[in-house]
């Protein structure tokens, strides 16, 4: 499917939000739900950090995709749900095994809208799985989200499915002294007695993977006013060290935005917290880092680099199904390495070579780039091949077809859902002989192709 997109009166393309596509990923069969598409969150939300405590309301604006006599949502059952409505009635419910499943009065036909209403609360915590601990985590002092792949239900009611893009509205209130961030633009801050509420909307459509709130004892700095916004929030101690580290963020944006098109969203904030991050986390608009990505013996530059370019790949350009991670990370892991090259440093034809050289010498099991399977989405093999994957096809085309290609991929599919044969589709335009065997090489073969040109 191509996803279609709205034309604003600046000449930007307007989000389109949801999919006709109702399906089950097969990488993740427990998540997502049938029936119908989530056009809208509304998240009011109160956390007491020292409790670790969440008390919410979720409102969710959908439309069936088929005729309904009941519905699901994704939420953990550390989340205890008190009430829910549908259109203003009040309906009983059952809530097992992360699937919180509505009784309807009578069935909604298809096309039919909803408004539901969650009231919900507990102690949120990481959802446990293959890809270890994903979701809501405590700090030491505060907390964060890093919901990739399945996280997001460890803290709202939703479809979690990456396809099942919406608008938010998160209102979060806690206590006073910490500092929040969250996906979009602040858009209110209002404090009363010792606690403080702040509102954040998020206009382009964003998948339930990439909702976000981190809270901590942080301050934050514009580092950029145009033109894209760009703020670091850390904590006091950590300053300096984070400011000679996330600077070049800055730079990094406006060369992104030479290679790939412009930037997607209003604006774009880098978190540090307080404590350390084994990885950065990605999420719509924002990343966060580690205490420890400060430190001059961390390769932050590298970490920054990628999560920026999420912002066009994954988070505005996302694919329909996990199968297609390459999507996201091979391109992320090759702007890394665009950036070392355009920023003085190793060349990206150097770094080619260091990777499939590592790639060839490992023992990890090999599999096909486009169909890794759901244990193995996330290993570092797939980021490295996919880059090498986009070294190939840019040394074959050129570097003038190469660069037109992703301009017109983040274009043509700004915040829409894509899959492989979308962008092998696309690519098709740019070359002047078929890549029919690149593409079966590089994305369907088990074994590794012989290095590129």
């Amino acid at each position: 499917m191509s996803p279609k997109s709205g034309n604003s009166r600046s000449g930007r393309p307007s989000p389109v939000l949801g999919s006709p596509i109702d399906v089950v990923d097969d990488y993740l069969p427990e998540n997502g739900n049938l029936g119908y598409r989530v056009s809208r969150y509304e998240l009011e939300l109160e956390y007491k950090v020292a409790a670790n405590r969440l008390a919410g309301i979720a409102t969710i604006t959908a439309t069936t995709t088929a005729s309904l006599k009941r519905l699901q949502l994704d939420l953990a059952t550390t989340m205890t749900v008190a009430r829910v409505t549908v259109n203003g009635q009040r309906r009983r419910y059952t809530h097992r095994q992360g699937k919180l499943v509505v009784a309807l009065s009578e069935p909604v036909p298809t096309g039919g809208a909803l408004s539901i209403v969650v009231r919900y609360g507990g102690n949120p915590r990481p959802v446990r799985g293959k890809w270890g601990e994903v979701g809501w985590e405590e700090l030491t002092e505060g907390s964060l989200c890093a919901n990739q792949p399945n996280g997001a239900p460890s803290w709202f009611p939703c479809d979690d499915h990456p396809i099942s893009k919406a608008s938010y509205r998160i209102a979060i209130t806690t206590d006073s002294p910490f500092h929040v961030v969250a996906n979009g633009v602040l858009t209110g801050k209002r404090t009363k007695a010792a606690q403080t509420t702040w509102v954040f909307e998020q206009t382009e459509p964003m998948a339930t993977y990439l909702a976000a709130i981190q809270i901590g004892q942080y301050e934050s700095v514009a580092l950029a006013a145009r033109p894209v916004p760009v703020d670091l929030v850390a904590p006091p101690r950590l300053r300096r060290e984070a400011l000679a580290r996330f600077e070049p963020q800055v730079e990094m944006l406006r060369v992104f935005t030479e290679m790939f098109g412009p930037y997607p969203f209003p604006r774009y904030t880098a978190v540090v917290t307080e404590d350390p991050l084994d990885i950065p986390l990605e999420a719509q608009g924002l990343s966060t880092f580690g205490a420890n990505h400060c430190y001059p013996e961390s390769d932050a530059e590298r970490l920054v680099a990628h999560e920026l370019a999420h912002q066009w790949f994954g988070n505005s350009v996302t694919i329909k199904r996990w199968r297609d991670i390459w999507l996201h990370e091979g391109f992320a892991c090759y702007a890394e390495w665009l950036w070392s090259e355009r920023s003085g440093q190793v060349t990206t034809e150097s770094w080619a070579r260091h990777y499939y050289g590592k790639l060839r010498a490992s023992k990890a099991q090999q599999r096909p780039l486009a169909d890794p399977g759901p244990d193995h989405m996330f290993d570092d093999w797939l980021y490295k091949r996919g880059a090498l994957t986009l070294h190939a096809l840019r040394l074959r085309i050129g570097d003038e077809s190469f660069f037109a290609l992703l301009r017109q991929w983040t274009e043509k599919y700004r915040y829409g859902s894509v899959g492989t044969e979308d962008f092998t589709a696309l690519a098709a335009h740019h070359s002047p002989e078929p890549l029919g065997d690149l593409w079966q090489a590089w994305l369907h073969d088990v074994e590794l192709p012989p290095f590129p040109g």
